[in-house]
C-alpha cells in the first residue's frame, strides 16, 4: 500500500489527487470550498471520498506529510478516449453519431491540463502538510455546449447529436472556488476554455493516428 510505504520512508510530501466530485452536487448557484461537506452521490465518487478519508487519517495518526488535491474536469491533448471532449471528437472527426446523456444539461467546470500541472506543482512545493485544495478554472459549460462548440470548430452539423437516456446517479453540476490556491500559493489558471479546447482538438486532428493504435491495442 503505497500509504504504508509512504510513512515507513522519508517522503517529503503525499499527494492525494482526488475530485470535487467527492462533494456531491451544487444547484445553478454556489461553489464547493475546501470545508464543504463531503456527500457524494455515486459509487465513483463514494470511492474517491473513501481513500480522502484513509489519507487524512495517516496524517492525523502518523504526521504523513500530505495534501488533498480536489480537481474540476480536466481536458487537454493525448488524453485517453473515454473521457467526454476526446470522445466527442473523435465521433465528430468520423462523423459518428454523437450521444449525449439525458438533455446534456449537466454542468461542469472544464480544466486545461496544463494548469493542472502547474497546480499540482505549487501544491507540491508550496502546500502546507495536511491542506485541501480546490482547484478549477472557473470555466463552466453545460455538457450540451461543449459538444455543440465541438462541432463547431471541426465544422460538423449539430445533427450529429443524438440523446440517450441519463447516467445513473449523474450529479447536475460540480463547481470549485480556487481561491486558496490563488491567495495562498499565487496560482492563476492561464488557459480559458476555448483556447484549451482549440489546443486539444489541434491535436487530435493532427495525430489521427494515435485512434488507430489505441483501437488496435484495445
Amino acid at each position: 500500500m503505497l500509504l504504508e510505504a509512504s510513512k515507513c520512508s522519508d517522503i517529503r510530501k503525499f499527494i492525494q489527487i482526488s475530485t470535487d466530485e467527492v462533494y456531491g452536487s451544487l444547484d445553478d448557484t454556489g461553489y464547493f470550498t475546501e470545508s464543504s461537506p463531503i456527500l457524494p452521490n455515486n459509487p465513483y465518487s463514494a470511492s474517491k471520498a473513501a481513500v480522502d478519508h484513509l489519507v487524512r487519517s495517516y496524517h492525523h495518526t502518523y504526521g504523513l506529510p500530505v495534501n488533498f488535491v480536489r480537481f474540476a474536469n480536466i481536458y487537454g491533448p493525448s488524453q485517453y478516449p473515454e473521457k467526454l471532449i476526446p470522445m466527442k471528437i473523435k465521433k465528430a472527426l468520423d462523423n459518428k453519431e454523437i450521444p449525449i446523456h439525458g438533455q446534456g444539461l449537466s454542468i461542469r467546470d472544464w480544466f486545461f491540463v496544463q494548469d493542472n500541472v502547474t497546480a499540482i506543482d505549487a501544491i507540491l512545493n508550496n502546500g502546507l502538510p495536511g491542506e485541501i485544495y480546490n482547484i478549477g478554472a472557473q470555466e463552466e459549460r453545460r455538457t450540451i455546449d461543449v459538444v455543440q462548440v465541438i462541432l463547431e470548430i471541426i465544422g460538423k452539423m449539430r445533427g450529429l447529436i443524438t440523446f440517450i437516456d441519463d447516467r445513473q446517479g449523474q450529479d447536475y453540476r460540480y463547481a470549485n472556488d480556487p481561491s486558496k490556491i490563488m491567495n495562498d500559493l499565487d496560482w492563476q489558471p492561464r488557459y480559458n476554455f476555448e483556447l484549451g479546447l482549440r489546443i486539444t482538438i489541434n491535436w487530435y486532428v493532427e495525430n489521427r493516428t494515435w485512434w488507430k493504435a489505441l483501437q488496435s491495442v484495445g
